[in-house]
């Protein structure tokens, strides 16, 4: 990263050690769950989506340490997760296990160059942390915005998911982090990780993620391998600048989507991806994994349309978009208009879908098609 004179520099230095501990968590929750199957772990949300531990433990752990790096700003976060199940009697054992996490995370905050608590935090002061993230944003001044755990599906199967931090400033996304922490930093992970379909071994679980960060108007995007075991995180040793794809050929283009059908329609992305020529099955990734392989340049598609009555949220896309366009990529929503990040929480006025791209030529063909291709379709 550049020096420390550029504006949100703090900021960033800050969020990218913050994300690189609850990677930890997250790795250490997974391993958990996925040995234990523990029944314990994962608690049906209203919304029958899952959340799990580690979705409730990163959002206080987040919540604390940037309220100890900016607490004197009233500071403003906008996260997922609410502290309404996790304060029922019957949760008492799941809350023990995010007291429990949060506090072996937090003791580990020296290793990332961070200072945590002087001593451990009890039940009401981690309910008081996630409960802080009750912010909605909106155009005007700074707001964190935090997906804990994007892709729980993902984490519950040992697949892709992603924890995902930015900071928005008067309405733009100002600086962006994805964690991933089942995404190696090596080239080709992404596609060579799908066509295993994995369960993850101990050997993959051991396997370096990744941290991918970048600030607005840097015009870069940098990617740092999470560190293990007892190390400490090297921030210059560690850091490479990634960029988006060269190629422009639909032909050779790799095209992603969600794995999941409930929020998104997969026949019309199919019929748009058969317009333009993409050739190559699409590759169905859980999570901002999707941004984050663009960024990288290992994709070069990724296209969302939601269906009817689904509402896109901040958390969901913020820190993606940003690294995406800040690796020299393009997102805009389906009909070629930037994303509005500063109505609330959710993406407001958005055209029919989501489209990231690394280039612009890719990017005008797939707008085209979607006009082209609406007028036959009843999405």
């Amino acid at each position: 990263m550049e020096n420390d004179n550029d504006e949100y520099s703090k900021e960033l230095n800050v969020a990218v050690r913050v994300v690189h501990m609850v990677c930890s968590l997250c790795q250490k929750v997974q391993k958990q769950l996925l040995s234990s199957n523990n029944s314990n772990q994962i608690k049906s949300k209203d919304d029958d989506s899952l959340v799990t531990v580690a979705d409730w433990s990163v959002q206080a752990t987040v919540s604390w340490m940037l309220s100890e790096a900016f607490g004197g700003q009233n500071i403003s976060i906008v996260a997922e997760e609410d502290v309404q199940t996790l304060s029922e009697p019957e949760s008492s054992a799941q809350l023990g296990m995010v007291v429990s996490a949060v506090n072996e995370c937090l003791a580990e905050a020296p290793k990332f160059g961070l200072k945590g608590p002087n001593e451990a935090l009890g039940a009401s002061q981690v309910l008081e942390a996630i409960n802080r993230c009750n912010s909605t944003g909106g155009p005007v001044g700074q707001h964190w915005v935090l997906d804990p755990v994007d892709g729980t599906l993902g984490f519950v199967r040992g697949d892709q998911y992603a924890i995902a931090l930015a900071m928005i400033d008067d309405g733009e996304v100002a600086i962006g982090v994805l964690g991933c922490p089942n995404y190696p930093v090596r080239d080709d992970s992404l596609i060579k990780y799908s066509q295993q379909c994995p369960v993850m071994s101990e050997k993959s679980l051991r396997e370096e993620g990744c941290v991918m960060y970048t600030r607005k108007g840097s015009g870069k995007a940098w990617m740092q391998p999470l560190i293990h075991s007892d190390k400490r995180l090297e921030w210059q040793n560690s850091a490479r600048t990634i960029h988006v794809s060269s190629i422009d050929d639909p032909a050779l283009a790799t095209f992603c989507e969600p794995v999941e059908k409930t929020n998104s329609n997969h026949s019309f992305a199919a019929g748009i991806a058969n317009t333009v020529g993409l050739r190559k099955l699409p590759l169905r990734v859980y999570s901002m994994v999707k941004y984050a392989a663009i960024a990288r340049g290992e994709a070069e598609i990724y296209m969302k349309f939601a269906r009817a009555g689904y509402k896109e949220k901040i958390w969901d896309h913020a820190a993606g978009v940003l690294l995406v366009q800040e690796a020299g990529g393009v997102v805009t929503d389906a009909g070629g208009t930037p994303l509005d990040f500063s109505r609330g929480i959710y993406l407001e006025g958005l055209d029919r879908g989501i489209v990231a791209c690394s280039g612009f030529k890719l990017h005008e063909k797939i707008i085209e098609a979607v006009y082209a291709s609406w007028e036959s379709s009843n999405l």
